[in-house]
C-alpha cells in the first residue's frame, strides 16, 4: 500500500521542487494584484477558509501522515515515518506552498478591506470582515507555526519576510485576537448575500467573537508550562469575558462533501483504499474499561463475543512483539472488552461487522478474515478469526515478528474509523464546546479565575462531547473504574491504582490458560510517573478522547506541552534511525526523545529564502529535526 501511495505523490513532490523558486514565495506576494471582480474581501475570507480543509493529496500528506501519527488517535499509516521520527520532504513542501495560500488569501482579504477604507469604498460590514479575518489569520498562522516552529509574523507584504521565535509569534497571536475580537461590531447587519461567503459560521459576528475568545483560551494554555504568567494573564482575561464556545450550534466547523475531489473533500476520504484509520494503541489503552460502560449494554447484538472484565487475551511470544510500555502488549483480545468508553463505538466498527451502514468496505483488506501467524520458518503455527474482537497495533519496528504476524498488520481485523468521517456527509470540526470547558476545567485546576468551576467544566466538557457523539452519558461521570493506563472518570475518584492488576489469559497456541500481573506504565513525562489519576490527567485523557478524530493536531499539543495521556513507545524490535535513544535498555521509559516534536522545514523553504530559513533555524534554538521540541514543549 505504501508503494502505491509514494507513487501517487511522486509527481506532485517533483511539481513542488521544480516550481519552488517560483511558488514557494506566494506567500511574499503582493496580495492586492488581484482583478476587478475579485477585489471582495469576503471572496479571500471563503478562499483561505475553504482551502485549509485540505484537498485529498494534502490531506492524505500532511494532516493523516504527521499530525495523526503525531497525536496518536489513529495508528501511523505509514508506521516507517513520522512515529519512528522520520521525515518526507515531499509530504511537507505541499503543506508549506498551499498554508502561504491560505495566508495570502487572509492577509488579502485585510488589506483589501483597509484600503476600501481608505478610499472610502468600503460597506457597512467591512470593518468587521477584516476582524474575521484577522481572527482567521490567527489560527493559520497557530497551526503553521505549531507544525513547525519559527513563522512570519510581519510577512505578506511584498518582501522577503523575517522569521520569529515561536515566543514572538505566540504573543503576536493572543493581541490579534485580543484586539480583533474587541473591534467585532456584532450590531452590524449584512445582506442576505453574504452569509453563504463565510462557510464556517456565515458571518454571525457573535460567533466569531467567541471563536476568538475560545482560541485566545486555547493559545494562551499552550504557554503554561514555559510562561505560566502570560498564559494565566492571557487565559483569564478570555475567560473573563463568558463569552465563548459553548455550544453544539457555535462550533467552528466546515462542511465536507461528498464525490469530489477538492478542498472541501473528506481529510479522511473514503475512497482512500489502501488507507484503513485503525484505532490507536494510545486511544485503546485510554478507552478500554473507561467509565464502566458495558458492550454488551452498547451492542447487545455481540455480547456472545464479549470477553470478562479481567480478560487480557491471548498471549504469542513469537509473534507480538512487547519491546514497548504498551500495557497491552504481547497479547491478542479475541473477542470484545467488557467495558469500554462508549464513544468507540461511535467511531470506529467492529471487525467483521460489515452488515453495519458504517462500516468502511473498501476493499479486501478491510474485511476481517481468518489471518495466519507464522513461526520463524515460515510455518503456520495459529489462524485466528479476527471478527467481533478489539485490538490495537502499536507503531514502531516489529522487525522479524512483523512478518510472521498477519493478523496485526491487516486493516480489517482492527477496529477502525467508519464512513461517518470518511464519506464527506460530515463537518470537520476546528473548535468544539468540549475544547473550551477541558481549557477552563484545566485552567480552574491550576488556580486561574474561571466563571466555571473545575468539576463543573470537566464533567460540562464530557457531556458536550458525548452529545456530539450522540452518546446518554448515565453512570459514566461517577465511574471509579480505571482504565488501561490506570485512569478513571469520576472527579471525585482520585485514588491511585495499585502497581498492577492482575488479569486471566491463555497461552495463544497450545491454549493452556493461566493469570498474569500487568503493570499500569509508568509514564515518566508527568510528575515523574507517579501519577496515574489525579485531576489533570482526567482531564487530558477526557480531552484528548473529544477531539478524536477531528484534531489530531491539538491532541499532539497537548502531549508535547504535559506530556499527558501517556503515549505508549513505539516498539523497539530493530533499531531506528530517527529515534537513536530508543533502544533495548529504554524502552520501558518514556522520554521526550521517543516522539516526534515538530515536521522540518521542506526544502523549498532553503532553497529559495536561504536568509529567511536560517533564521527560523536560528529562532528555533536547535536544529532543523524532527525532534527537536518547540520553545512551549517539554524538553528532553
Amino acid at each position: 500500500m505504501k508503494k502505491i501511495f509514494k507513487k501517487s505523490y511522486l509527481l506532485i513532490a517533483t511539481c513542488v521542487v521544480l516550481s519552488s523558486c517560483k511558488k514557494f514565495d506566494e506567500i511574499n506576494k503582493n496580495p492586492l494584484a488581484a482583478s476587478a471582480d475579485q477585489v471582495q474581501v469576503e471572496y479571500f475570507i471563503d478562499n483561505s477558509i475553504i482551502g485549509a480543509q485540505q484537498e485529498p493529496g494534502l490531506a492524505e500528506r500532511m494532516f493523516i501522515l504527521y499530525w495523526v501519527p503525531g497525536g496518536h488517535t489513529m495508528q501511523d499509516e505509514d508506521g516507517e515515518t513520522f512515529s519512528e521520527g522520520g521525515y518526507d520532504d515531499g509530504w511537507t513542501s505541499e503543506y508549506y506552498r498551499q498554508a502561504s495560500s491560505w495566508l495570502n488569501a487572509a492577509n488579502s482579504a485585510i488589506d483589501v478591506g483597509n484600503q476600501q477604507i481608505a478610499a472610502g469604498t468600503s460597506k457597512v460590514y467591512t470593518k468587521n470582515l477584516i476582524q474575521v479575518a484577522r481572527i482567521w489569520r490567527a489560527y493559520l498562522m497557530s497551526e503553521l507555526s505549531d507544525t513547525f516552529g519559527p513563522i512570519p509574523v510581519d510577512g505578506f507584504q511584498g518582501v522577503n519576510p523575517e522569521f520569529k521565535d515561536v515566543k514572538t509569534v505566540y504573543y503576536f497571536l493572543l493581541d490579534e485576537l485580543k484586539d480583533a475580537s474587541a473591534k467585532l461590531d456584532v450590531s452590524v447587519v449584512n445582506p442576505t448575500n453574504l452569509a453563504k461567503q463565510d462557510p464556517a459560521f456565515g458571518y454571525n459576528y457573535a460567533k466569531w467573537r467567541k471563536y476568538a475568545n475560545s482560541m485566545r483560551m486555547r493559545l494562551a494554555m499552550r504557554l503554561s508550562e514555559i510562561d505560566p504568567a502570560k498564559a494565566k494573564a492571557e487565559f483569564e482575561a478570555a475567560a473573563a469575558t463568558n463569552d465563548f464556545i459553548s455550544a453544539a450550534d457555535q462550533t467552528f466547523q466546515v462542511a465536507e462533501t461528498a464525490n469530489s475531489y477538492d478542498a472541501l473533500s473528506s481529510v479522511y476520504r473514503k475512497d482512500f483504499s489502501w488507507m484503513s484509520l485503525p484505532i490507536s494503541a494510545t486511544l485503546n489503552n485510554l478507552s478500554v474499561g473507561l467509565g464502566g460502560v458495558k458492550t454488551a449494554d452498547q451492542l447487545p447484538a455481540f455480547s456472545a463475543y464479549v470477553k470478562p472484565a479481567d480478560w487480557m487475551g491471548q498471549r504469542f511470544t513469537e509473534q507480538f512483539s512487547s519491546k514497548t510500555n504498551d500495557p497491552s502488549a504481547g497479547y491478542w483480545f479475541n473477542g470484545l472488552p467488557y467495558t469500554i468508553d462508549p464513544r468507540m463505538y461511535k467511531i470506529f466498527t467492529v471487525p467483521g461487522d460489515i452488515t453495519n451502514s458504517l462500516y468502511p468496505n473498501l476493499g479486501s483488506d478491510f474485511i476481517a478474515s481468518t489471518k495466519d501467524l507464522k513461526n520463524a520458518s515460515g510455518a503456520v503455527v495459529k489462524t485466528i478469526d479476527a471478527k467481533y474482537t478489539w485490538n490495537a497495533k502499536t507503531d514502531g519496528d516489529w522487525g522479524a515478528k512483523g512478518a510472521m504476524n498477519q493478523v496485526i498488520n491487516t486493516p480489517g481485523c482492527k477496529p477502525i474509523l467508519n464512513l461517518k468521517f470518511r464519506a464527506g456527509t460530515n463537518k470537520r470540526v476546528f473548535f468544539g464546546p468540549w475544547e473550551t470547558y477541558f481549557l477552563l476545567a484545566e485552567g480552574a485546576e491550576r488556580g486561574w479565575a474561571s466563571p466555571v468551576a473545575a468539576q463543573t467544566a470537566y464533567e460540562t466538557g464530557i457531556a458536550k462531547s458525548f452529545e456530539y457523539m450522540n452518546v446518554t452519558v448515565g453512570s459514566y461521570l461517577t465511574s471509579t473504574d480505571y482504565n488501561r493506563v490506570g485512569t478513571s472518570v469520576s472527579w471525585s475518584h482520585t485514588t491511585e491504582p495499585g502497581a498492577t492488576r492482575t488479569m486471566n489469559y491463555e497461552d495463544g497456541i497450545t491454549g493452556a490458560t493461566g493469570t498474569v500481573n500487568i503493570a499500569y506504565p509508568k509514564n515518566d513525562l508527568y510528575k515523574s510517573g507517579a501519577i496515574r489519576n489525579d485531576h489533570m490527567t482526567k482531564i487530558l485523557t477526557q480531552k484528548f478522547i473529544a477531539q478524536t478524530p477531528w484534531l489530531p493536531i491539538e491532541t499532539w499539543n497537548d502531549h508535547r506541552r504535559l506530556g499527558l495521556p501517556f503515549y505508549e513507545n513505539p516498539v523497539f524490535e530493530n533499531p531506528m534511525p530517527g529515534l537513536p535513544d530508543l533502544n533495548s535498555a529504554t524502552y520501558l521509559t518514556s522520554s521526550v526523545k521517543f516522539f516526534s516534536q515538530r515536521v522540518k522545514y521542506p526544502s523549498s523553504l532553503k532553497n529559495s529564502n536561504i536568509k529567511g530559513y536560517n533564521q527560523a533555524v536560528t529562532a528555533l534554538a536547535g536544529a532543523d529535526a524532527v525532534l527537536t521540541p518547540l520553545w512551549w514543549a517539554k524538553k528532553p
